[in-house]
């Protein structure tokens, strides 16, 4: 039965018999927090055009395929059982239980969030954080890995690594937030999660073809794609930050100003160090860069000033732009620098918070109040926020190193294709479909005339006379003149 009424200023009134008590529920804040789901459901796909405008062509549409099958897994995972294992107020200091399985009670009652909105309002904005972290480390599976497998590993990470650390770090009930860790938006369960998982992914996969070589020298394939994507991750940030103040308020207005910022000067720090050696004004370290102040700002956005954002702008555009020759100097073939930006961003924001997190900031809301951080001379608070982002980072790594190994012996669920498909590209081979017209491949045939035929698909030496026989106004080859291939000319260069 639902217990609402309204009074004279048309505010929702839910009743609850058991406690004998009323809450009263905000209309403004109600259209706030649903504003800002809608913000943070177009990261997602945003997130997809800027995965995808960095690849090579052959590959360009199967990440913008995934980041909307990330959102339809996680939806469903979600209503079964993900909402529960994250947000229900009777369980451990680890993982919440199945009370709210299926959505069981999640509808009128005032949300474990804020009293000021109703639960059915606190899930579906709590669902948007839930559909982007996956997709963030599945940019790690770019270039080599099956659409199927990765699939099922979007519910099993979701279910084993998000949950439990979302649950921690934001319920009441979580070991991190009776600790005292200060993560207003998602450094560690989104970031430092998916970060981290992203290097465990490009571990456990392995180099691309040809890595190391000329072949993968290569330059984002649409530059266009990468600024679209980071247009719509910026606008929708202000959703993801502004929104996890759950009102309509002066707090919720701060951190929508700090994200801005932040996003400006990382930006710019990205940019004039990538001029410092090239001497090129260059689009992608812009979005890079901004990109990075986005990450770290986003667990200090309810907590910091305006004063102390620039530092998160400055660090996160510096740190993480140092961060992407990681993978050149550990072996590991991270093509998207996911866990740069994202794992060296995110604990850079939540060491920062830890000194920067301010009372005032935090009462902004009228009702919040904190400790703060070193500029309030809690100086204990540092080790609050180095306990929940080691705690983060290590359970993810583990946890995802697991998952995969599981999956690599089950012969259906293995996620690395065979070389002749990776040649190919994943938007034909898995697909059967392309972001564009011409998909040259030519320049990855010199590489597969010298590797010998493989046990899961036809001859690689075959590729140029049967792979696209039935297809030959969609692919166009360049013939090689006495068997030798021409150098690859600037046209056919992005492949």
């Amino acid at each position: 039965m639902v217990n609402l009424t309204q009074d004279a200023s048309a505010n929702i009134i839910y009743y609850d018999a058991e406690t004998d008590k009323s809450y009263v529920y905000n209309l403004g804040d109600i259209s706030f927090v649903l504003v800002a789901t809608v913000l943070v459901w177009v990261m997602t796909p945003g997130l997809g055009f800027f995965y995808s405008g960095l690849l090579r062509r052959k590959n360009a549409l199967s990440m913008i395929y995934l980041s909307m099958g990330t959102l339809a897994i996680v939806s469903f995972q979600w209503f079964f059982w993900g909402f529960s294992l994250t947000f229900s107020d009777t369980a451990n200091p680890f993982i919440g239980d199945l009370r709210h399985f299926g959505m069981i009670g999640v509808l009128d009652q005032p949300s474990i969030g804020s009293a000021r909105i109703p639960s059915i309002v606190f899930c579906i904005y709590q669902l948007m954080f839930a559909a982007i972290t996956p997709m963030l480390a599945a940019g790690a599976f770019a270039e080599r890995a099956r659409l199927g497998p990765v699939m099922v590993w979007i519910f099993l990470w979701s279910t084993l690594v998000y949950d439990p650390i979302a649950y921690w770090t934001w319920n009441p009930k979580g070991w991190g937030a009776t600790l005292g860790n200060l993560d207003f938006a998602g450094g560690t369960p989104v970031h430092i999660s998916s970060g981290t998982a992203a290097l465990a992914i490009s571990i456990y996969l392995g180099k691309r073809s040809g890595y190391g070589t000329e072949r993968l020298a290569y330059k984002p394939q649409n530059t266009s794609f990468v600024v679209l994507g980071t247009i719509l991750l910026w606008f929708g940030w202000f959703g993801f930050n502004g929104g996890s103040a759950l009102a309509a308020n002066i707090r919720a207005a701060y951190a929508c100003f700090v994200t801005n910022l932040a996003a400006s000067v990382g930006g710019i720090t990205w940019l004039l160090w990538d001029w410092r050696l090239e001497r090129k004004w260059s689009a992608v370290g812009f979005c890079s860069g901004a990109i990075a102040g986005l990450v770290a700002i986003t667990p200090a956005s309810g907590y910091v000033g305006a004063p102390a954002s620039l530092a998160f702008g400055v660090a996160a555009g510096t740190f993480c732009n140092f961060a992407t020759q990681l993978k050149y100097i550990f072996g590991y073939d991270d093509c998207l620098d996911i866990f740069a930006a994202h794992a060296v961003g995110g604990l850079v924001g939540n060491i920062l918070t830890g000194f920067f997190a301010q009372q005032g900031i935090a009462a902004l809301d009228g009702s919040s109040t904190i400790a703060g951080g070193w500029v309030n001379h809690h100086y204990k608070q540092m080790g609050f926020q180095l306990a929940n982002s080691t705690a983060g980072l290590t359970y993810s790594f583990v946890m995802t190193t697991i998952i995969l190994w599981v999956m690599h012996y089950i012969p259906f669920l293995r996620l690395r294709v065979s070389t002749r498909d990776e040649m190919l590209g994943i938007d034909d081979a898995e697909m059967g479909e392309f972001a564009y017209d011409y998909v040259g491949i030519e320049s990855d045939l010199p590489i597969a005339k010298m590797v010998p035929p493989i046990a899961d698909g036809p001859d690689l030496n075959s590729l140029h006379s049967d792979a696209y026989s039935q297809r030959p106004s969609t692919v166009k080859w360049d013939e090689p003149a006495n068997g030798i291939y021409p150098p690859r000319s600037p046209q056919t260069r992005n492949v």
